[in-house]
């Protein structure tokens, strides 16, 4: 059957609202986005890369926990308020079984006595479509917003997808309130944005945010510091936004905020996704009040011809070991240590052998932490015995034949598998999204417009605003005079840096180079770093490929999300005009 007619395009804005940005984040969350304040719509965002991971093993272990059970719990407080209310409630909790979730939350609204409306969207599962390659545990296609519009327009009260892009939780709503069809693509492409800004919860509201001190200090009745309230956007017809938080919450939604979040996971002037390609290089901010940001001037491209497809696997079997090096001779005793247990080790060598040694220890120091530096072994191999008891085995009976004050930070155990991500990408038009309406009609939702890849130009590097005249510098932390925000994408990570001022911008945009980066931050050298400007936001984004190996999963590196690759770069020193300082 076709799609029903648009509905006509209210006039007022509609406020959409976030309650998650992760699978294990605030479980109150929903409760306060429901009674802190008026809202359209609320969303929970659940899935990431590991998430589709960890939901695979669950799903092998039990093909009924193919989604995130938290979100059903969470209803079990809410669900009744949300439709007191008049909220609908967005979900992509339905992770690998989002028919599954949607029945269960239909007995759930039975047994509280709640009348709901509850559909469903499916397409993204993949699995089964297409020979993956060995070990392949979940393959699923990031979907746009049509499937959940669709829904929304049939009258439901409660949609709930699997594998859809994060801003889609937003431009599905915002596509269904205002009438929007597939070729509107500038409004779209505002509401992307504001679903970028809203997806990760209160990182746009002061989570995680570089000046974190000069946020206000808000605290509750009871004297104790508030969370950040989580964000929500008032967007209106043409695509634009008001990003805001309900009032008495903690935290602040300021241009820096925003910023720091847009950044997050991004990388050139094109943000590609289902339902439109954004462009980021079009983003004005500005400031419309306490605890206000607008969000306008956004221009929207077709979508790419092909969907990202998100591929998890078991990679092999990992195991760790911190040992803790104290006072004197650190350098000799983590020697010690590597030889001893290479000579252990080497009947049966993992595959992978990673040694690092974190100098924390402080010379003559009052705390023996402080005196302290840790030494981490990381192993990997396909065998599990590999790195069981042979590493643990090993690890332990060092302890009375090793270097002086041996002891580790947590006794050695068994092996753990470890996953690998990887992105695929395949024909818009052969993915089958379909929305299952709240009567159980399935309905068919074709792909919007896409793009001929031939007709789109690579972008070249914007103009840049002319450099600081010649003066006397400083050498001093990057972070005087630029914020960041870095995290994962896959086996890559990006770095996003955002300047203070003009005259910052100025400055930043010219001295801090590919290559300048690498020097910053020697772990990047190996690695490709691209660079791309965003002179709307006085910001650089850069990319560092392959640095996080397979995957957050795998868990290779000391920050395995490069959570903190942002401010480890705004901690290095270089010489900055004293004009800025």
């Amino acid at each position: 059957m076709t799609a029903p007619l648009p509905a006509p395009r209210p006039r007022g804005p509609l406020r959409v609202g976030n309650s998650s940005g992760f699978y294990g984040d605030r479980f109150g969350a929903v409760r306060e986005m429901l009674t802190g304040g008026p809202l359209d719509v609320l969303t929970g965002d659940y899935l990431a890369e590991l998430t589709m991971l960890i939901l695979g093993r669950d799903r092998l272990a039990d093909p009924r926990r193919g989604y995130a059970r938290t979100y059903l719990a969470q209803l079990e407080e809410s669900l009744g308020l949300a439709v007191e209310r008049g909220v609908k409630l967005v979900t992509n909790a339905g992770g690998l079984d989002p028919a599954g979730l949607a029945r269960e939350i239909r007995a759930l609204a039975r047994r509280l006595g709640v009348g709901v409306r509850v559909a469903h969207v499916e397409g993204d599962d993949l699995l089964g479509t297409r020979d993956w390659g060995e070990g392949v545990l979940t393959a699923n296609a990031y979907l746009g917003g049509a499937g959940i519009t669709a829904c929304l327009r049939a009258g439901a009260d409660v949609v709930v997808t699997g594998r859809v892009t994060d801003a889609a939780l937003v431009t599905g709503p915002a596509a269904a309130h205002f009438g929007w069809l597939a070729d509107d693509l500038d409004p779209l492409a505002g509401a992307v944005v504001a679903g970028h800004v809203l997806e990760c919860g209160t990182q746009a509201t002061g989570g995680n945010y570089s000046f974190f001190r000069e946020l206000p200090d808000t605290r509750g009745p009871d004297g104790r510091l508030l969370l950040p309230g989580f964000p929500l956007a008032e967007i209106h017809a043409d695509g634009s936004a008001v990003v805001t938080k309900h009032p008495g919450t903690g935290g602040a939604v300021t241009t820096g905020t925003v910023t720091a979040q847009l950044l997050y996971e991004t990388a050139g002037a094109r943000y590609p996704g289902p339902d439109v390609t954004a462009r980021l290089d079009t983003v004005r901010l500005t400031d419309a009040g306490p605890d206000r940001v607008r969000i306008d001037g956004v221009r929207g491209e077709a979508a790419p011809a092909t969907l990202k497809a998100g591929l998890t696997r078991v990679g092999g079997w990992r195991n760790e070991v911190v040992f803790v090096l104290t006072g004197l001779d650190i350098d000799a005793k983590a020697r010690m240590v590597r030889e001893q247990l290479g000579a252990a080790l080497a009947r049966r060598r993992p595959a992978e052998v990673r040694w690092t040694l974190a100098r924390t220890d402080h010379a003559d120091a009052p705390v023996q932490e402080e005196a302290s530096a840790l030494l981490r072994l990381v192993v990997r191999d396909p065998d599990p015995e590999a790195v069981g008891r042979a590493l643990s085995g090993a690890a332990v009976e060092l302890a009375l034949a090793g270097y002086p004050g041996f002891h580790v930070t947590a006794p050695p155990g068994k092996g753990t598998p470890y996953g690998v991500f990887e992105a695929a990408y395949v024909d818009a038009y052969s993915v089958r999204q379909v929305a299952v309406l709240p009567d159980g009609t399935r309905l068919r939702v074709p792909p919007g417009p896409v793009a001929d890849p031939g007709d789109r130009e690579p972008d070249a590097e914007p103009p840049l605003p002319p450099p600081l005249p010649p003066g006397p510098t400083r050498r001093a932390p990057l972070g005087l005079v630029a914020g960041a925000r870095s995290g994962d994408k896959g086996g890559s990570a990006n770095i996003g840096l955002w300047a203070r001022g003009d005259d910052a911008w100025r400055w930043l945009a010219h001295e801090l180079t590919a290559d300048r980066v690498r020097e910053l931050l020697p772990e990047t050298a190996r690695f490709p770093v691209r660079r791309h400007v965003l002179p709307n936001l006085r910001a650089l984004n850069f990319t560092v490929d392959g640095i996080l190996g397979e995957g957050v999963a795998s868990g290779a590196r000391f920050d395995p999300q490069a959570k903190a690759l942002g401010e480890w770069l705004r901690s290095r020193h270089l010489e900055i005009p004293e004009a800025l300082l």
